[in-house]
């Protein structure tokens, strides 16, 4: 075996141990971003006249009311993250957590690009990013998704 071929089976036998690690960090992805949009939501949920002022004064969401805003706003900081942290049709709830992260920066613009705040900025390209990657690979083998497609293969394969 020449010395390439060795260099290359020993990199696939190398990408092949790195793989098994891809579950945890879609995990870990799904359970980061759930914690930030969750807590966000709860915030605003709990905090409601507070939340209706902000979107009043503060955010400006295209095409909504403030009020319209302020809801669509909370469900979607709870409704999807909550979707993620189950991994339950989890590339909808990253979907949805990446449009509720697109909106929040387009609404939040005016201050999120002002200069001496590129790391607030840089947090929320990251959410994107993962979300993105999480509609792109899935929520992973630890999800409820990954439950539910392991049952239906078996079912089917009981039915012939």
């Amino acid at each position: 075996m020449s010395r390439a071929s060795k260099i290359i089976e020993g990199y696939a036998a190398f990408s092949r141990l790195i793989d098994k690690l891809q579950p945890l960090a879609q995990l870990a992805a799904r359970v980061y971003l759930a914690d930030i949009f969750l807590r966000s939501g709860w915030l605003k949920l709990t905090s409601w006249e507070s939340t209706v002022a902000l979107f009043e004064s503060e955010y400006r969401v295209p095409f909504l009311s403030p009020t319209a805003a302020a809801i669509a706003g909370t469900f979607g900081e709870i409704f999807f993250p909550t979707l993620l942290l189950l991994g339950l049709f989890g590339r909808i709830g990253a979907l949805g957590t990446f449009i509720v992260n697109t909106v929040a920066v387009i609404s939040y613009s005016h201050v999120l690009l002002s200069e001496g705040l590129e790391a607030a900025f840089g947090q929320h390209v990251l959410w994107g990013v993962l979300s993105l990657g999480l509609v792109l690979f899935g929520p992973g083998l630890i999800s409820v998704d990954a439950w539910l497609e392991r049952r239906s293969a078996l079912s089917a394969q009981e039915a012939r």
